[in-house]
């Protein structure tokens, strides 16, 4: 006869199927091809810039994070997001020193992973563009000699690097805000464009977004409404402007906004937590940048978008939480 008696184990009892380093390595994973194709356009260069960023993000990680910290590949994701909005030619010294930012202001000094407020990749690509604006927006163009390193990938320290004009040009998104012309859509498509290492990639980054919602790491909602929100209101303008405002294929295609809505704004961390505020903060995201793309001083604006919803993120959870059902909100009172 079996023991009857109730054997009690410690909580949790219920347990989810994939642990948190599961999912950080399952979205590096879908990163690789989106790595390749950067790796296939720009040729080692590109390699040589994800690397430093990646190094630099993974070296600060150990040095401030938890013991085991590193295992978990949040770090890692930073990093490889990080180097993916920066230019080939970048200095390797500022692809590492935007990793070292990007963990110890956007993760490390908020608590780790978990308690950071703002995207931390998107954090320090913020601080490379404040602190290297000319560095971060000389941007080489894809083609050429493979094997040639492009840009002063070795340029030292806190020296002026000397760009090669040859293997440099600019943006689909500068060339139509600052000399109104427009790229085919055929070039955005194929990633034969100029740029920065994830803006070639549209079609393998939405790939690697449809992995990820299918198996549930990341909610669809956000990059969805990022590209309807952008789609609607480009639509709109571009209707009453349509010699000088793009429409919707160009601003779906170009820049960082397919990089932007599906790695970086659906960061578990810095989105909401519901649905319904997925749905504003994606719309926000896409408000946010066309308006910057349209009428700000920089041909891109996804990365200010995302940054500032990131901080938006509270008030929105508040605004959107269920309500339990019999409590009383504070203007009810209890009487």
């Amino acid at each position: 006869m079996s023991d009857p008696r109730l054997e009690l184990t410690p909580s949790p009892h219920i347990k989810a199927p994939d642990s948190t380093p599961r999912i950080m390595w399952s979205v590096v994973g879908s990163l690789v091809p989106v790595v390749g194709a950067s790796v296939w356009f720009f040729g080692p260069s590109a390699l040589l810039v994800l690397g430093a960023a990646t190094a630099g993000a993974m070296g600060t990680e150990w040095l401030l994070g938890p013991e085991g910290s590193l295992r978990d590949g949040s770090a890692a994701i930073t990093g490889i997001l990080l180097g993916l909005t920066l230019p080939a030619g970048l200095p390797l010294w500022m692809a590492a020193l935007g990793g070292v930012v990007a963990i110890g202001l956007g993760k490390a000094i908020f608590g780790g992973l978990g308690q950071n407020v703002f995207n931390p990749a998107l954090l320090g690509r913020a601080f490379l563009q404040a602190a290297f604006p000319t560095a971060l927006t000389t941007w080489s163009v894809t083609g050429g000699s493979w094997g040639a390193l492009r840009g002063d990938n070795f340029a030292l320290p806190l020296m002026s690097p000397e760009v090669v004009d040859g293997i440099t040009g600019p943006t689909p998104l500068g060339l139509m805000k600052f000399e109104g012309q427009a790229t085919p859509v055929s070039d955005l498509l194929v990633g034969a464009t100029g740029g920065s290492l994830g803006e070639t990639s549209f079609v393998l980054i939405v790939l690697g977004g449809l992995y990820l919602a299918w198996k549930g790491y990341l909610n669809w909602r956000i990059p969805v409404g990022v590209f309807v929100s952008v789609a609607a209101l480009s639509s709109v303008f571009h209707a009453v402007d349509p010699t000088r405002l793009p429409g919707a294929p160009f601003m779906l295609l170009s820049g960082g906004l397919a990089l932007g809505a599906v790695y970086m704004a659906t960061d578990m961390v810095t989105a909401p937590v519901t649905n319904g505020g997925a749905w504003i903060f994606a719309v926000g995201i896409g408000v946010i940048t066309v308006v910057i793309r349209y009428w700000g001083g920089l041909p891109e604006g996804v990365m200010y978008a995302i940054l500032f919803m990131n901080a938006l993120v509270p008030f929105i959870d508040k605004l959107t939480q269920p309500r339990v059902f019999g409590a009383r909100t504070a203007q009810e009172g209890v009487g």
